[in-house]
């Protein structure tokens, strides 16, 4: 079964939003593609894009969410406000491959005013091929991450295990 993908932007990460769609509908490692906006003739301010990703990727609708603003930073930071949704900004080959692999990351973001079109599909492609192995060493370091968002604002945790 192939991935379910969200998509989504601000006005800041319109152009790279359509562009990288387009190719997710066409990739044959992707069964669906949901967009969650912005339309062309929309702008909506990046937290509710955000939100709206994270929440569709938590519920389990969609595997991954896929999010362009100017800096990737203000997606990232409005999808994890979702509980059990971890994001990160990416710019870098390196960095994809660890916000998977090193830290099972449902959310990749990316910044259209940060890096070119041409790397920004390079990386999406390269995101699509990564998988988060459950025995591996970062393992328990994404249990401790889910625990702390998990208990957030309920209890307070020792920092040291």
């Amino acid at each position: 079964m192939g991935w379910r993908i969200v998509v989504g932007s601000d006005s800041a990460g319109y152009g790279y939003k359509e562009a990288l769609r387009a190719d997710l509908e066409a990739d044959p490692r992707v069964d669906a593609v949901i967009d969650v906006g912005i339309r062309e003739d929309e702008d909506v301010d990046y937290p509710h894009i955000g939100v709206t990703a994270g929440h569709l990727v938590a519920s389990g609708e969609a595997d991954r969410a896929l999010l362009v603003c100017g800096t990737g930073i203000g997606v990232a930071m409005a999808a994890g406000t979702v509980p059990g949704i971890r994001a990160s900004v990416a710019h870098d080959a390196y960095s994809v491959e660890r916000l998977v692999k090193s830290n099972n990351a449902q959310v990749l973001t990316l910044g259209q005013r940060v890096i070119g079109l041409e790397l920004a599909r390079a990386l999406v492609s390269d995101w699509l091929d990564h998988h988060f192995d459950e025995t591996s060493t970062s393992a328990p370091k994404v249990a401790a991450l889910a625990s702390y968002q998990h208990s957030a604002g309920r209890e307070k945790h020792d920092l040291l295990p």
